[in-house]
């Protein structure tokens, strides 16, 4: 994939001067920056049009250098979707004597939500056909679908601008009537008390998005009369409400990355008074879950850094009443639990893998679900009954589609109650193969990475393969199927997830040692995975890719930056590239809530520690691979600008003349587009631009 005759834009550079610590810093690309209030003006001003003219000549770069690949990317679209079984639905799940159904009709971008009382013969109630909601919006997400404990309202939130700023809305599901009540501008969710008509919810702030305001609502009453509850004053937490299971409490919680709090109100008293559950301490953490007379406490209280489970009487509830139930252990994380009437389920991770624990209250059973691959994904679904002995949970692999099961605890048998259909008739499981090797990091640490391709594929030199990564938050990316990577390994593609530093894949320490003053370890253990590929015959450099998005893309822009040389091609989705300016405005949604991952540049210990890494400040002259970066311009979560910025610079500094190309969709944010298929479009032109580099796609190209 060459450019040929189309001339790439070239941003006007405006200098502006940023002084902090006595480092002066010039960003010549500072103009960038829109405000809200200036995308969202009916008439805009200069220079709105001015960044508006500048991502259209980007998008207008793409079309033209990608013109030729066009059809393929029809082509491949279909592939993708040929494989999907269009008319799906998910597995039924019960609750409050309904089985609730999301299913897709044959054709249509958006799900239908629905429920049947009593038994799955009984007549479907459709409570949301999407498809009908969605007509005339450009974007259009519907979330937050909550439904009163009588049965008869649901509460249900909308997004038409993919900022994830929602306006709530309430339904009877006996007439289909929508009231009048609309609340704006909230996280989405929402939580009814017990008498039906009490409604609470997170409020987000209009600038930051961060969400500080817990509100209750009554049902039929101005919305802008709504009560204040809880307000979170503290500009590094987040504030947000839930039920427990057991229905008892209305839970508000406030989290700040290193530190958690939680109050509790009677739910059955929604005019009550809030009751502490544990004031907030610094690197005291902990997640709570209602059973009986006790709270039941996920934690890392007392050092156990893995985190460990307590309990607590609901009457005595500050840390000095905790008593162990699970004690700590070293080698195994445990991520979360499942409260059952007879039953405890543990979901835990040793040595990288997920394993699920069953353990009867009375102490009579206690033992793992087997789970017999090299490396696979498990986990256990919300499974909303609390009387009941079948727990449900999924279970996938890089080489087996996603399966769903009731198992029951008591006998230990299991019912497959779905297992993801690969249509098109040509997918056998037998025809891929799937490993997890280990690779020793510069420090000596070993970094697991998780392999499939197809059995034909041989490895060797001329091999391409994807490396893929997030490493961060903790967040784990796990060992799943994907119905479209088919398209790249069916095309002689290996795949490689590394689970570097910055996830939980070894348990806390692993994500530890890969945040703060250790965030480079996060890139150097990518580096070093595709060393370890490269030196051991699985690629060489002139194909080996690599892609990531949002803090993966971040690491992209990292890792280009400090190894250019070892990549033919990068895809950058959606990244967090600007990293000084933006964690040193905190009126950019989510600043204030991320110092304790990347560090406060406020202090000049971590301004110079980021300031060395961030792959805007780091852009310099020198040879860059092929690069495709990726953005929404509606993005909340990685303002559109921070990529933008960063390709105009990399154009002016580069030295080289591989592709470097930038496409913005100016309908959607973070998460890319609403519709299933239109999303599935996105994969395509993806990894259309790593086929054309390894010119897998015929050579008919328009003349440009």
């Amino acid at each position: 994939m060459k450019d040929n005759n189309a001339t790439p834009p070239v941003a006007e550079k405006q200098p502006k001067e940023l002084e902090i610590h006595g480092d002066k810093r010039t960003d010549n690309y500072f103009w960038m920056r829109l405000s809200e209030e200036q995308k969202n003006a009916k008439e805009k001003d200069a220079q709105t049009q001015k960044v508006y003219d500048y991502l259209n000549e980007e998008n207008a770069y793409f079309d033209k250098v990608t013109a030729y690949t066009k059809d393929f990317q029809e082509t491949l679209f279909q592939e993708m979707k040929g494989r999907i079984k269009e008319d799906d639905s998910s597995v039924p799940y019960k609750n409050r004597g309904y089985y609730y159904i999301t299913r897709y009709e044959k054709g249509q971008q958006y799900p239908i939500y629905a429920r049947k009382k009593g038994n799955l013969e009984a007549t479907e109630e459709i409570m949301f056909n999407v498809n009908d909601e969605a007509k005339g919006h450009d974007y259009f997400q519907l979330g937050g679908l909550s439904v009163s404990p009588d049965n008869k309202l649901a509460s249900f939130a909308v997004d038409t601008v993919s900022r994830r700023q929602y306006f709530i809305r309430i339904k009877n599901l006996e007439t289909g009537k929508i009231y009048k009540d609309i609340i704006e501008n909230t996280t989405g969710g929402s939580t009814w008390a017990n008498d039906n008509t009490t409604l609470f919810y997170a409020k987000k702030d209009p600038i930051t998005l961060r969400s500080s305001k817990i509100y209750k609502h009554v049902l039929g009453s101005d919305s802008k009369l709504d009560e204040l509850v809880f307000e979170e004053k503290d500009e590094t937490y987040n504030a947000f409400v839930y039920k427990t299971k057991s229905d008892k409490y209305i839970v508000i919680g406030s989290s700040a990355t290193v530190s958690t709090e939680y109050q509790v109100l009677d739910a059955d008293n929604p005019n009550g008074e809030l009751k502490m559950i544990q004031a907030r301490e610094r690197d005291l953490e902990y997640d709570i879950a209602h059973y009986g007379d006790h709270f039941y406490i996920k934690t890392n209280k007392d050092g156990a850094t893995n985190f460990k489970l307590m309990k607590t009487p609901v009457e005595k509830t500050s840390k000095e009443n905790w008593v162990d139930v699970i004690p700590h252990r070293d080698d195994t994380l445990l991520e979360d639990i499942s409260i059952f009437k007879e039953y405890l389920v543990l979901e835990e991770r040793n040595e990288g893998l997920n394993k699920v624990r069953i353990k009867r209250w009375d102490n009579k059973a206690d033992y793992y679900l087997p789970f017999d691959e090299e490396t696979y994904a498990a986990g256990v679904y919300g499974n909303p009954e609390f009387d009941t002995d079948v727990i449900r949970y999924s279970y996938t692999s890089m080489t087996t589609p996603n399966s769903v099961v009731d198992f029951n605890m008591s006998d230990k048998s299991k019912d497959v109650k779905k297992e993801q259909e690969v249509l098109g008739g040509k997918f056998n499981k037998a025809n891929y193969i799937s490993e997890r090797v280990w690779v020793t990091a510069r420090d000596g640490k070993k970094v697991a990475v998780s392999i499939v391709r197809h059995k034909d594929t041989k490895l060797g030199k001329d091999t391409p393969l994807l490396q893929y990564a997030y490493g961060s938050y903790g967040y784990t990316i796990p060992d799943s199927f994907s119905t479209t990577r088919l398209s790249l390994l069916d095309r002689g593609f290996v795949y490689a997830l590394a689970h570097i530093r910055g996830s939980q894949y070894l348990g806390r320490e692993w994500y530890e040692d890969g945040k703060m003053l250790n965030k480079k370890n996060t890139f150097t253990d990518f580096i070093d995975c595709s060393k370890y590929l490269i030196e051991n015959n699985y690629t060489s450099a002139e194909h080996l890719y690599a892609s990531g998005g949002s803090a993966g893309g971040l690491l992209m822009g990292a890792i280009v930056n400090m190894n250019p040389e070892l990549y033919n091609g990068i895809i950058s989705a959606v990244p967090f590239v600007d990293v000084i300016s933006t964690m040193l405005d905190e009126s950019i949604p989510l600043t204030t809530g991320e110092f304790d991952e990347w560090g406060n540049p406020k202090d000049k210990e971590y301004y110079d520690y980021i300031k060395s890494y961030s792959p805007y400040d780091q852009v310099k002259a020198q040879t860059y691979p092929n690069m495709l970066v990726t953005t929404g311009l509606h993005d909340s979560q990685v303002q559109y600008w921070e990529p933008a910025k960063w390709v105009a610079k990399l154009r002016e500094l580069k030295t080289d003349d591989n592709l470097l190309m930038m496409h913005t969709n100016m309908e959607a944010g973070h998460g890319g587009a609403s519709g299933r298929f239109d999303a599935l479009k996105e994969v395509a032109r993806d990894y259309t631009f790593f086929l054309a580099l390894e010119n897998k796609i015929d050579k008919v190209k328009v003349k440009l």
